[in-house]
């Protein structure tokens, strides 16, 4: 894989070094018109695939009735306004989280609002959900067709007036109804940390009302709850136990951590000035825990995305040995390139190989089957 190797060179020796010299917000937004670009006419898509995609029949599986051609998916949060999915499949990603989205149009918090943190391979983030509003991107996407799988992740508007309990369901019904029809799944995002009363939906009695009313919302699509990194594991199965009640296909596990202190993150990164969630190789352990505990539960119940510090084809392995049927990244290709998803595929198939499965769905828990 010349290609690959080239990129991957060209990534860590010439244009990383450049783009850490700038902006991180700026940097995300030129990523961003790149690869709209790119997407916008069938030969730089199939130049970007000729160059990128790495397909494997053993990738492929079949996961609450949606065909994916490989388990790595691009995680909620880069692609907020849903611009980027012409080219994801091209990349190499077996599928794609837009958003989150909320039921208004959102500016975010103030700049600046998204830092780096080199030593501890992660970045914080700060974004407070910015995006267009589900009616302007639901508009958009209702004329478009996909040849990934989408996933659309909404979020209560970051905003006063949806602080209180009640107004924050009907924003979440609002995005919620907007994107019941668009796309392969949904993910109710409970879990951001970066806005307005923070993550109120995460105790049993609230995600309880949260879910009776969107169950009330006729769709086709399978649901999943994004849950945060941080929670306890008690925490956690009281949210599991909601879950079963309602119309909860699956979790979304992790969100950002705000443990600043931990071990993982290199306190000479951390300046007053800097908030927000902490995305990358911090939440790496985190979300592999939780992962495992999940399954453990509820595993026979619930199917699970593992999100949180994948750079490595181990890394995703990881997390679907614990007990993820599918996998996210976004802050490792940040860190390692656009390269990064076809170098982790071609990696799953010789994981596979070594450890005698011949299909990835057949590595799912195997961590949790051993003698």
């Amino acid at each position: 894989m010349f290609a690959t190797s080239f990129f991957r060179a060209s990534y860590a020796y010439i244009l990383k070094p450049i783009l850490f010299c700038f902006d991180p917000e700026d940097v995300h937004d030129l990523a961003t018109q790149t690869g709209i670009l790119l997407g916008r006419f069938p030969i730089t898509q199939a130049i970007t695939r000729h160059l990128f995609d790495f397909r494997h029949h053993s990738l492929e599986q079949n996961v609450l009735g949606i065909h994916f051609s490989n388990p790595v998916g691009l995680a909620a949060g880069f692609d907020k306004n849903a611009e980027l999915i012409d080219i994801m499949g091209p990349v190499g990603f077996g599928f794609s989280e837009v958003g989150s989205i909320t039921g208004e149009s959102c500016t975010g918090n103030p700049k600046p609002r998204l830092w780096r943190l080199p030593k501890s391979e992660g970045i914080m983030v700060w974004y407070g959900l910015k995006n267009k509003g589900s009616k302007e991107i639901s508009n958009r996407l209702q004329r478009k067709s996909f040849s990934i799988p989408i996933g659309t992740s909404v979020a209560r508007t970051n905003d006063a007036t949806t602080v209180e309990i009640e107004a924050g369901i009907a924003d979440y019904i609002k995005a919620f109804s907007a994107m019941a029809t668009i796309g392969a799944y949904t993910t109710v995002n409970i879990s951001c940390p970066n806005t307005c009363g923070g993550e109120p939906f995460t105790t049993p009695e609230r995600l309880e009302r949260l879910l009776t009313e969107l169950d009330k919302i006729p769709t086709e699509k399978p649901i999943f709850l994004k849950f945060p990194s941080d929670i306890p594991f008690t925490n956690a199965d009281a949210l599991i136990d909601v879950a079963k009640k309602h119309r909860v296909n699956g979790f979304v596990i992790a969100n950002l951590t705000k443990e600043y202190s931990a071990s993982t993150i290199d306190q000479s990164e951390i300046s007053n000035e800097m908030k927000g969630g902490i995305g990358g190789k911090p939440t790496f352990s985190l979300s592999n825990a939780l992962i495992s505990h999940a399954y453990s539960s509820a595993g026979d119940r619930f199917t699970i995305i593992g999100v949180g510090g994948i750079f490595t084809a181990e890394d995703a392995y990881a997390k679907i040995r614990a007990g993820a049927s599918l996998v996210q990244l976004a802050t490792g290709m940040i860190f390692r390139g656009p390269q990064l998803i076809g170098e982790i595929n071609k990696g799953l198939v010789e994981l596979l190989a070594r450890d005698g499965f011949t299909n990835i769905a057949q590595a799912v828990g195997a961590d949790h089957r051993k003698a």
